[in-house]
Formats: C-alpha cells, structure tokens, sequence
C-alpha cells in the first residue's frame, strides 16, 4: 500500500514537470502555419490568369517529356515526330505568350 501511494506520487511528480508531448507541439505548429497562411500574400489571380498559368505550365511539362522522348529515340521516324511536336509545342508556347 505504502509502494502504492509513493509509486503514485512519483509519478505525479514527473509527470509535471515533463516537457510537452510532440502531439501538443503538433497541434502548436499547426496553429502558427493556419495564421500564417490567413495573411494576404500573393494577389490572387483571375480565372483567365489561373488557367494561362496553368495551360503554360502543361505546355512546359509535354515539351519536357518530348525532349527526354527524342533524346532516348534512335529510329529516324520517331524522331522527326517528335521534331515536330517540339515546333508546335513552341508556337503554342509563342502564343501564349503573346
């Protein structure tokens, strides 16, 4: 019984002055970004503006892949397709930018 009380005690006693769990500390740094992230940074874009973005981005990616595609190609025919891939990637790209 007298193992009980102490064991009991000891326990209080290191339990208080113990440094917060990392689930406390989780939930504190979830707090500070949800601040953070509620103060205006960029403007936000238009639709129009979003999707031009977005479509330069794709038209980016597809001429990425289609470069890594001619630089793995040997046969002389897959790559005068992609040749011209390549060139209407870039007029796309001029267009958009125009």
């Amino acid at each position: 019984m007298a193992l009980d009380l102490c064991l009991s005690d000891w326990i209080e006693r290191y339990n208080s002055c113990m440094a917060r769990g990392w689930e406390s500390k989780s939930v504190e740094a979830q707090r500070d970004e949800a601040a953070s992230a509620s103060t205006p940074g960029k403007p936000r874009l238009s639709k129009e503006a979003a999707a031009r973005v977005r479509e330069k981005e794709n038209i980016r990616l597809s001429f990425q892949n289609v470069m890594q595609q001619l630089d793995r190609t040997q046969d002389a025919r897959r790559r005068a397709i992609l040749e011209q891939a390549l060139a209407e990637l870039k007029l796309k790209m001029q267009a958009l930018d125009s």
